[in-house]
């Protein structure tokens, strides 16, 4: 895919001047599609995501389910694009809040976005160690901690992101067109030899209502982590107020539609009543052990390399988000003021991308040294209290649609569908899951209903909405000139 190169810049910015031009417009649709489609991990759903929602939840309508969230978040994204079209920040869910509900509500909002990407991002990092050092030791014989080949990860990601967007487009694109037909391949060898014929089960209410239903809408809404992501490269596109739009409705499509596609695939192929009892005994080897019954070992062996590089490119994609947080904040002076420096060559927000890097760092290595499975505990953990997260994002986003374009009027271009009907019914069907999220925690978990994990993470998730909210009153009245910034992007 060609991407443009723009000049090159010999100065280097800084320091984080108020008035610092944000960083270059390079990125159409193509690349933001693949930063988006790239966090969710196509193939890190099929062999993590889709076996874990049917082996926990034992519900057999997973491909309903991603489905039925597929039409929720289109539905979301109508007022979402309606918002980008006249809010282009790095901030996403801050600067549309900060505009919709208010500053104070809007640095909750921001601090909740902090604690549930670095979550996610860190989360997979337990994923990629686990799996990367298993496959050394099975094929290679090298017994490396997981910790080691983390920390290795962390440090190329971290390589990346310092670099221009441009580069870290080229690197999604590749990694992301491998993974994807990699999941293809799989889904055509799956009907195709199909023990128990093909069936539509899965997409009856029966089987959306049999097993832990709430559990199965939180573990699949885990797999759009990421979907949101468009408008964090606003100031980065040609032509953001198109752009974002486009990019979020298209990435939401072929997210749910595709890995419908994917769950009903490895349900033919292990057999709908077998599908649940297979997962629950292979776990992530569940796409593997069938793709070598069905395609061959050469398949196999493929398929989990390319398991590796699909969990780099999901480890990439929320890096860069999580940095663009970092910058957002930085430049407005919320956070420290030098987070919102960009590089004059690079035009990466390259401090926010350096902090993210030495915050993954610090919390593997804690794991680490406390000797906790990078499964069961980082892995498992911070990914469901990321997904959380974002779940009272859309929420708190769809509320303030519905209250920007009420004090703004009958905005010029926008249906009453967009500004008023679509955020109303993505507020309450959002809502609706972020409950289910927080009563059935202990399922995503795998914990008994005893456990205090069950209420301490989702705590983590609320309160630092709270603090976040606290800091911003307080910013109201010890630092006026900084809370009149908030959520007001490069014109602050």
């Amino acid at each position: 895919m060609a991407v443009e190169e723009p000049p090159v810049r010999r100065a280097t910015r800084t320091t984080a001047d108020d008035d610092a031009p944000p960083p270059r417009g390079s990125l159409g649709v193509a690349h933001i599609v693949f930063f988006v489609v790239a966090a969710s991990a196509p193939l890190t759903v099929a062999a993590g995501g889709i076996p874990q929602s049917l082996a926990v939840t034992g519900t057999t309508g997973i491909p309903l389910v991603y489905l039925l969230l597929a039409a929720m978040l289109v539905v979301f994204s109508a007022g979402y694009a309606a918002m980008s079209r006249r809010i282009t920040g790095a901030g996403a869910f801050y600067a549309y809040v900060s505009h919709g509900l208010g500053r104070v509500p809007g640095v909750g909002a921001a601090f909740v976005a902090l604690v549930a990407y670095n979550a996610m991002q860190v989360g997979i990092y337990g994923l990629f160690g686990f799996t990367t050092a298993d496959f050394l030791d099975a094929k290679f014989g090298w017994d490396i901690p997981w910790w080691v080949v983390v920390f290795v990860g962390i440090g190329l990601v971290g390589i990346l992101g310092y670099l221009r967007i441009d580069l870290n487009a080229r690197v999604l694109a590749v990694l992301l067109v491998v993974e994807t037909v990699t999941v293809v391949v799989f889904d055509f060898s799956s009907f195709t030899s199909a023990p128990d014929g093909i069936s539509f089960d899965p997409f009856t209410w029966d089987a959306l209502t049999a097993g832990s239903t709430g559990a199965a809408f939180c573990f699949v809404m885990a797999s759009f982590m990421g979907f949101e992501s468009a408008a964090l490269y606003g100031e980065e596109c040609k032509d953001p107020k198109r752009t974002i739009a486009r990019s979020t409705y298209i990435a939401v499509l072929v997210i749910g539609v595709l890995y419908a596609i994917t769950a009903w695939a490895m349900m033919t192929g292990a057999g709908t009543d077998k599908a649940v009892a297979a997962a629950q005994e292979n776990g992530p080897n569940l796409v593997f052990v069938l793709g070598e019954d069905q395609i061959g070992s050469g398949f196999s062996d493929t398929a989990q390399v390319f398991l590796i590089t699909s969990l780099f490119a999901a480890l990439l994609s929320f890096h860069n988000a999580v940095a663009r947080y970092f910058f957002s904040l930085g430049r407005e002076q919320v956070l420290p003021r030098a987070l919102g420096r960009t590089h004059g060559r690079h035009d990466s927000p390259y401090v926010g991308s350096l902090a993210q890097t030495a915050l993954a760092f610090a919390v593997v290595a804690v794991f680490a040294s406390l000797g906790k499975d990078p499964m069961a505990t980082l892995f498992n953990w911070l990914t469901n209290l990321g997904a959380l997260g974002v779940i009272l994002l859309l929420v708190l986003t769809s509320l303030a649609v519905l209250a920007y374009f009420r004090r703004n009027g009958r905005a010029v271009g926008e249906s009453s569908w967009n500004r008023l009907v679509a955020p109303v019914i993505a507020a309450v069907a959002l809502g609706f899951v972020f409950v289910l999220a927080v009563r059935k925690f202990g399922v995503l978990l795998g914990v008994d209903s005893g456990s205090s994990l069950r209420w301490i993470l989702p705590a983590l998730v609320i309160g630092a909405g709270v603090v976040g909210s606290a800091y911003g009153a307080w910013l109201r009245t010890a630092r006026p000139d900084v809370y009149a910034r908030i959520g007001r992007g490069p014109q602050s």
